[in-house]
């Protein structure tokens, strides 16, 4: 425990890998070093079927020199003659490359220096210290089991699990940036069965927080896993037509996926999205908001930095309605002709963009609401497959919920088509105003007027 919270260790290294690349003949470079440590449990009919325990350490070098770049990678070592080695050898690997006139390191004047740092972890809280121990994550898993069980209806478990990580990561680049941050996340689930033979249905509920505290309770996600699965039985088909469609939030977070994907600087750059000419145009209805803040306390995307070392603050991706922004990092932004915005992720060596906590802001009605206004609908609670064209907007996906008739949810359907365009899409959305942050992604439900349905 105490040498993955002392990230001293990996900072000097990633420093020296830095430092040994430039002796090594490189124009700039930037090292990203990472230790972290995962435990999971898996628990299934009163049993304890599972219980991983993973610790890592990783390092990658990344080399620019004359226009060209290259990556190298590997676990992280003390040896000083090692990374030497691995610097000359990326050195090497950079010179035979074709030029890349769009990679580069952020610029000096948008990193954030280490007091900024300092403060914005203080505001963050990203980390809980406080380490569950296998019995606790068992216990977790095996309370959200019992109370789905405890549901009438539920015939058997689908099993439970839960989860935790805790990591830290530096940064170090030829441009005098220094930064490191620690994160945690702590999760379980469950997943209940109903019904018998062909008739069977399942579903689930989970909990995720960056501190324990935050979590819901294993009864109540328990209880919901039962609830959800138990209401799914004996679903009816629909007729194929023309329907009002509510998304539940947890699957109206998927709709921000899409938007996610399509205003991503890479595919924008390389023209293979939906949104590419749409900057500075009004794609949603008036009023509906999209933002991405890293900033959030606790949030499960927040993070003190971007992977270049670049400031990251909210944005207003959609105001009003209008598309303001794309998500970018440098190279990307380069190529756009733009400024990097702070959107940079890593896992390697290499940055890409991507978003923070992205959510689509609340409405002014309530859940009831939406349905109350929908005289002939479905409400979606689930999605199947990845029928999305990001190059057109065309969207098809499989789905199951609930019919809404004369403004009140009647029986389950399953086994129905979703069918429509994006950018259409986008245009009819009508956000309610029960948003939860259980991930990343985070939006309310969402009311769809006019999409097709492909049934019986």
């Amino acid at each position: 425990m105490s040498d993955l919270l002392d990230q001293s260790i990996i900072l000097d290294r990633a420093q020296h890998l830095v430092e040994a690349a430039l002796k090594a003949g490189a124009d700039s470079a930037d090292a990203v070093a990472a230790r972290s440590a995962s435990s999971s449990v898996g628990y299934r009919d009163g049993k304890l079927e599972e219980n991983e325990h993973s610790e890592n350490d990783s390092m990658a070098l990344r080399v620019f020199i004359d226009g060209c770049k290259a990556s190298i990678s590997t676990n992280t070592t003390s040896d000083p003659d090692i990374l030497k080695n691995l610097a000359e050898r990326a050195v090497a690997m950079a010179r035979l490359s074709p030029p890349d006139p769009f990679a580069r390191l952020a610029a000096r004047d948008i990193l954030l220096s280490p007091e900024l740092i300092a403060d914005r972890l203080d505001r963050l809280d990203p980390v809980d210290l406080t380490i569950p121990s296998t019995e606790e994550l068992a216990a977790m898993a095996q309370g959200a089991e019992e109370a789905a069980l405890a549901e009438h209806g539920v015939s058997k478990s689908g099993g439970a699990s839960a989860g935790h990580f805790l990591g830290g990561m530096v940064l170090a680049t030829s441009h005098g940036f220094v930064g490191s941050y620690m994160s945690s996340r702590i999760s379980f689930s469950t997943t209940a069965i109903a019904g018998t033979g062909t008739q069977m249905e399942r579903d689930y509920s989970f909990s995720t927080a960056v501190h324990r505290e935050d979590l819901k309770s294993p009864a109540h996600v328990g209880r919901r896993a039962g609830e959800r699965t138990v209401a799914r039985l004996n679903p009816a088909k629909v007729e194929t037509g023309t329907y009002d469609v509510i998304f539940e939030p947890r699957v109206a977070g998927t709709l921000l996926g899409h938007l996610a994907g399509a205003i991503n600087g890479s595919a924008v750059a390389r023209h293979t999205s939906f949104l590419k000419d749409k900057l500075g145009r009004r794609i949603f209805p008036k009023g509906l908001n999209i933002t991405d803040d890293p900033t959030m306390v606790r949030g499960l995307g927040s993070r003190p930095f971007d992977g270049e070392g670049a400031d990251c603050l909210p944005l207003d991706l959609v105001a009003d309605g209008y598309l303001n922004q794309w998500i970018l990092d440098s190279a990307t932004a380069a190529e756009l002709g733009m400024k990097t915005n702070g959107r940079a992720a890593r896992s390697g060596a290499n940055p890409y963009p991507s978003t923070t906590n992205l959510t689509l802001q609340p409405g002014s009605q309530s859940q009831e609401d939406l349905i109350a206004g929908v005289k002939n609908g479905v409400f979606i609670t689930d999605l199947i497959g990845h029928g999305v064209n990001g190059v057109t907007g065309d969207y098809s996906r499989g789905a199951s919920g609930f019919r809404i008739r004369d403004g009140q949810l009647a029986e389950s359907i399953s086994e129905i088509t979703i069918a429509g365009n994006l950018i259409d899409m986008f245009g009819r959305m009508v956000p309610a105003d029960d948003l939860k942050f259980e991930s990343a992604v985070s939006a309310p439900s969402v009311l769809i007027e006019g999409m097709t349905i492909a049934g019986r």
